[in-house]
């Protein structure tokens, strides 16, 4: 039998796999939105937030207003788009899923100003919190946990509107990207800092207040996930009140956990009931050995 052959047994055979009838077997290419659509929107919402960094290369002359129109008028096409197949994915009309996306589109881009005075806010507080921070370029250009914050302010607003599917492929975009796995849901204030970021996991019913710091690999989480679907629409996340501090490894689980407003948690501790305001909380200090190194034997 040649190679030939047998390869179009193989083809034959994922055919016939694919007739079962399973969501993997799914093989309506226009039914979803496109990954990398949504992608390359949050890149132009990107220059949008921040005008005099991210813009298009591309354009010959820089007139902002005349630029930003043209900018607009491309995501809200492409947005809209993708959004009505979003809609048309949870089983909405396509009539009634265009009219629905434009809407909630609208709706979104009128609310870009507010959005921007949040991540005012965020790059604040991280200039704030760094000294390492050489100035705001430096921020906006290269830390991912601006960035992840951004997305997630896009995100999040599009997630209150009640778009399915697009918010979390926003974020988990970023994820992959820094990291920071906050979720589109999650209800975050004013001068939110994450410092370094790496591993940071932010729950769907998380609410955090203002001017709360995160350091790399905190954890805000649901105590169970047993339930699985049947958990679905309950608080499963901690909430964090105004100016806590929570330092590197932390854990923090339960719908039913509230860290009091200006409590400090310390590295790698692992909590599950809620803390008073005002309190430090740190693991005790575990013994330190020293000992010298053992001296080779000469080699005989």
């Amino acid at each position: 039998m040649t190679l030939e052959t047998q390869m179009e047994q193989v083809v034959e055979q994922i055919l016939e796999d694919y007739r079962h009838g399973r969501e993997i077997d799914q093989m309506d290419l226009f039914r979803h939105p496109d990954r990398e659509v949504v992608v390359e929107i949050l890149g132009k919402l990107r220059r949008i937030l921040f005008p005099g960094y991210f813009r298009d290369k591309s354009f010959r002359f820089y007139n902002v207003k005349h630029n930003l129109s043209v900018l607009i008028e491309d995501v809200m096409f492409h947005l809209t788009r993708q959004v009505t197949l979003a809609y048309q994915g949870v089983g909405e009309a396509q009539a009634q899923a265009e009219q629905h996306a434009q809407q909630a589109c609208l709706a979104f881009l009128r609310g870009i100003p507010e959005i921007r005075a949040l991540v005012q806010t965020d790059l604040l507080a991280t200039y704030d919190g760094d000294p390492a921070a050489a100035g705001m370029d430096e921020i906006i250009f290269s830390y991912p946990g601006l960035y992840a914050i951004a997305v997630y302010r896009l995100a999040h607003a599009l997630y209150t509107l009640g778009v399915p599917m697009i918010p979390r492929m926003m974020t988990e975009y970023a994820h992959n990207l820094t990291g920071i796995d906050i979720h589109p849901g999650a209800a975050i204030g004013r001068y939110f800092f994450i410092d370094h970021g790496t591993g940071i996991v932010v729950g769907e019913t998380t609410v955090i207040g203002d001017n709360v710091k995160l350091y790399q690999g905190v954890t805000l989480g649901a105590l169970s996930t047993r339930g699985g679907q049947r958990l679905r629409g309950q608080r499963r996340h901690p909430t964090i009140e105004d100016d806590v501090t929570i330092y590197a490894g932390a854990s923090i689980l339960g719908g039913e956990t509230v860290i009091g407003k200006g409590a400090v948690i310390g590295s790698n501790v692992f909590i599950t009931s809620s803390v008073a305001p005002g309190m430090t909380v740190t693991v005790k200090t575990q013994q330190l050995q020293y000992r010298p190194q053992l001296e080779k034997k000469s080699e005989e």
